[in-house]
């Protein structure tokens, strides 16, 4: 049961920090800081977009429009860091 909720948490741990890259990212992309027209820097955005777009698109349809700033990614990871509390609390009550 331990082990299970180490690869539990390691999987949080990383969808966590590939929203943080994300975002960090796409602040970068808007202040003109980095630009599009880098390969690596349009392939890194495009394959952080596909694997967050799906967590985003249920919460930006529930979420009002907020045009200039995308809440969905706060809202993601505070559900993160809700589900770790969960779990760490779960896995003291059952040891």
């Amino acid at each position: 049961m331990g082990s299970l909720l180490a690869i539990l948490f390691l999987i949080l741990d990383i969808a966590f920090w590939i929203i943080i890259v994300q975002a960090v990212l796409s602040w970068l992309i808007a202040f003109n800081i980095i630009n599009m027209s880098n390969d690596f820097v349009r392939g890194l955005y495009a394959g952080l977009a596909r694997l967050t777009d799906p967590v985003y698109a249920p919460i930006r349809r529930i979420l009002p429009d907020t045009r200039p700033m995308d809440l969905a990614p706060l809202v993601v990871l505070v559900a993160i860091y809700a589900l770790q509390i969960i779990l760490s609390n779960n896995a003291r009550a059952l040891m």
